[in-house]
Parts: C-alpha cells; sequence; structure tokens
C-alpha cells in the first residue's frame, strides 16, 4: 500500500468527519431553538387549543405537554436551560414551577406566555407581578356592557370585544378580538408595553354576584401586554386562556344588534404574539461597526481634537426568516467620556448602514462611541467602541490665531512709534544759532 495515498485517504476521511460534525451541531442548535414547554390545567386543553398548538409545530416548535398537577416541573439542569420557550396554560398552578425558577428562566434568556382567568392561583398572579404585569383581584373579570358580545348577550357581559391596540409595531392587526377572563395594570417601565386595552366603558367586577367597587376601570384594564427583558427575553401577559382556544379562533364576533358579524383576529393576533415571543419577529443585529478621520480615511491609534471623524453601523432586522436592512431616523450616536460631549442622530442609506460625520471636541480624553438603541418590541442594540484623543503637539498650534489680532496691531503699532522716534530723537538737530 502506498504510504502517501493511505494518508491522502486519513485525511480525507477526517475532512469528512469535521463536516459532518459542524452539520449535526447546526442543526442540533437549530432544533435546540425550538423546544417549547406547554403547561395546562387539565390534558383537554390539548384539544380545546388545538389550532393554536398545531400552527405552532408547523412552524417547526417541538412542544411538550405536561400537567400542573404532574409533580415538580424543571425548567433547568446543570445551569442550563432544558427548554427555549415556556407556555403556562395553567391559571391553577400551584407548586410544580416556583415563581424563582421563572425568574431565572427569564434571566437565562428563556421566553414566557402566561395565561390565567379569573380562577388564577396566588403563584400565577406573583409571577406576572414579578414580571411587571399585576392582576386584579380574585373572582373579577373585564366587564363590558357596551362593547360584549352578543352570545353574551343574557350573561354578565364578560365576553367583550376589543379592538384597542397600542403598538403597530408588535401586532399589525386592527381586528377585532374576543376576549374572556381577567384584567391586570401594567407596571410603567420602557420594559412592559400594553397590547391590547380595554375600552373606556369597560371595568373589573366580581362575578360571583357579591357588590365590591371596581379597581381597574377603562383603559387601566389591560388585557394583554408584553415585557422585553434586558438580556432580549421575552414574555407575554394574557388575561385570558380562552382567548387562544378554537372556539374564539373561529368565532364570528357580533358587535351590535343588527346580526353583522365579521371573524374574530384572535387567531391573527396569536400567531403575530408567540411570532414576536420566540424570536421570529423584532429580532436586531448589528455588524461592522467603523470609525475614521474624514480626511484620508484613515483609523490612528489616537485622533486629534477637532478631527472630523466619521461613525458608521451596519443594522439588520429579521423579517420572515431573512435578514434584512434596518430602517429607522431615531438610531442615535453618543461620544461619551465622562458624559456625552456629543449627540446625533445616525442616518441610513436604505441598505442599512447608519453613519454620521461629526467634530471631535476640544478635550483630550478616552472616549466611547455607543448606541444604545431600545425601542418597544425589538431587541436591544449596544454597541461601545473606544477610541483615544490627544491634544495638539506644538509644532501643530496655529501660527497667528485671529482673535489676537488686535494684540498683534499694538505691538506693531509700538515698534512702529519706537522707530520714528528713535529716528527723531537721533537725527533731529535743534538750529543754536537763532538761540545764540
Amino acid at each position: 500500500i502506498n504510504p502517501h495515498h493511505h494518508s491522502q485517504g486519513k485525511m480525507k476521511l477526517s475532512i469528512l468527519l469535521l463536516v459532518v460534525a459542524i452539520v449535526c451541531t447546526a442543526i442540533q442548535a437549530e432544533v435546540e431553538k425550538s423546544r417549547v414547554l406547554v403547561v395546562t390545567d387539565e390534558a383537554s386543553t390539548k384539544h380545546t387549543h388545538s389550532i393554536f398548538f398545531r400552527s405552532l409545530r408547523d412552524r417547526g416548535y417541538d412542544l411538550k405537554f405536561v400537567q400542573a398537577e404532574s409533580g415538580s416541573i424543571p425548567l433547568r439542569k446543570y445551569g442550563d436551560s432544558l427548554y427555549d420557550h415556556v407556555l403556562l396554560f395553567a391559571p391553577k398552578l400551584d407548586g410544580p414551577i416556583s415563581t424563582e425558577d421563572l425568574h431565572n428562566f427569564v434571566e437565562a434568556g428563556g421566553n414566557v406566555l402566561i395565561a390565567a382567568n379569573t380562577g388564577a392561583s396566588a403563584t400565577i398572579r406573583e409571577m406576572a407581578k414579578g414580571l411587571g404585569a399585576d392582576f386584579a383581584e380574585p373572582t373579577t373579570a373585564v366587564i363590558d356592557h357596551l362593547h360584549f358580545d352578543h352570545s353574551d348577550f343574557d350573561g354578565h357581559h364578560t365576553v367583550i370585544i376589543a379592538d384597542n391596540y397600542a403598538h403597530d409595531a408588535i401586532i399589525k392587526s386592527q381586528s377585532p378580538v374576543l376576549f374572556k377572563g381577567i384584567g391586570h395594570d401594567v407596571r410603567e417601565s420602557y420594559l412592559n408595553q400594553k397590547i391590547i386595552s380595554a375600552a373606556g366603558s369597560a371595568y373589573s367586577g366580581r362575578v360571583d354576584g357579591k357588590a365590591a367597587a371596581p379597581k381597574l376601570l377603562g383603559a387601566k384594564n389591560t388585557l394583554i401586554s408584553i415585557v422585553q427583558a434586558r438580556n432580549g427575553a421575552r414574555v407575554v401577559v394574557s388575561g385570558s386562556v380562552a382567548f387562544f382556544s378554537d372556539a374564539f379562533f373561529n368565532a364570528q364576533v357580533q358587535k351590535d344588534t343588527k346580526g353583522q358579524t365579521v371573524k374574530s383576529g384572535n387567531e391573527e393576533v396569536a400567531t403575530e404574539l408567540t411570532k414576536w415571543l420566540m424570536g421570529e419577529r423584532g429580532q436586531l443585529r448589528y455588524s461592522s461597526v467603523q470609525h475614521y478621520q474624514v480626511k484620508d480615511g484613515a483609523t490612528p491609534s489616537q485622533y486629534k481634537v477637532k478631527d472630523d471623524m466619521k461613525y458608521s453601523i451596519h443594522i439588520e432586522e429579521l423579517v420572515n426568516g431573512k435578514w434584512q436592512p434596518y430602517k429607522a431616523d431615531d438610531v442615535q450616536l453618543e461620544f461619551i467620556m465622562m458624559d456625552p460631549e456629543v449627540r446625533t442622530n445616525l442616518t441610513h442609506d436604505g441598505s442599512g448602514t447608519f453613519s454620521t460625520v461629526f467634530q471631535i471636541p476640544d478635550l483630550m480624553g478616552i472616549y466611547h462611541l455607543k448606541v444604545d438603541y431600545r425601542r418597544p418590541g425589538y431587541t436591544p442594540i449596544l454597541s461601545s467602541t473606544r477610541a483615544a484623543v490627544r491634544p495638539f503637539r506644538h509644532d501643530e498650534y496655529d501660527r497667528f490665531i485671529s482673535s489676537a489680532y488686535p494684540y498683534y496691531a499694538s505691538a506693531f503699532s509700538m515698534l512702529a512709534g519706537l522707530f520714528v522716534f528713535s529716528v527723531v530723537f537721533l537725527y533731529h538737530q535743534e538750529d543754536t544759532r537763532k538761540i545764540q
């Protein structure tokens, strides 16, 4: 056997094994991104919400169903998350997953959907409150005697019709949806955003017949809200499990007594919510961060004060599974030492590149070129690049300063006066004959 051919065969085999390992790793990473844990109170939820769960499977997600009564449900093991997304369709949850476990899961980058109803347990309430959503009192429901579905005409008017959308960056739909459940108040924070609120005529009232003053009135009743965590994790809080049910997906919304109906927007809204929740929408990434001198296009180890600098960054958005150039007019750059010395907007060229030109302040030191972009519904972008700025060298200062021209003129006028005085003093002689 020729040793040369033998070594070539071993090399080819090694390369083949390396390629197979890389492909397997990529496939495994892609599969791991789709791990979904669904926690339900009852096994029947899998069938009453079949359209919703089937849509997730059709989009490539691997669903694992667990009942809340099955004992402890671990979310993490040996410091790693066992799932990428957790869907809590268990309003009565109490014990299998603790509030601390859920919050640790979110802090690790996991995404969570919490769906409740009027019988939400203390655990579900505590979980939601820790994420900035405070549910109304137990046994209360959102009631609206004006905007209710007429299938609930003789009931408590708890099947309400809602079309009060807050952010079109997250939900593009404007179709009316059906909601039956509990409202919640949203913490005032840029991390928490309302998605759908009740109408002004709604209130949170008891459905057990006992009188009580409602604490959530009108649009204060948030039906669905979201949380965009600082680490990129996402949370959706809904006060209604029925919102995602087949019955509401297929329902015809009847807003008046004329009998005119339209298909509910529940399925469309639920799809858009889960796309945002699971990172199919609202994802931003950046690359190609550059800064250089305008005069020569070079990036020096140290800039000089009052140099003109150009900064650029490339930002992309995930749209329908593909990265496309991001377009916005509110991306800002800060040139920071202790405090921002320069804050300016970045202009985009339509292909995803944002850039600006500015003059470096007359202050030497170590600066940071920082882009901190946070907008509702989008993953935050934080880019920080360091740049050193030095003062002028002794031979780089201007020889003549325009503001000093009056002093230059006074100095030369003194010299001229001294010259004239010297000439007169030395060469002028009085006529002594006239004196005699």
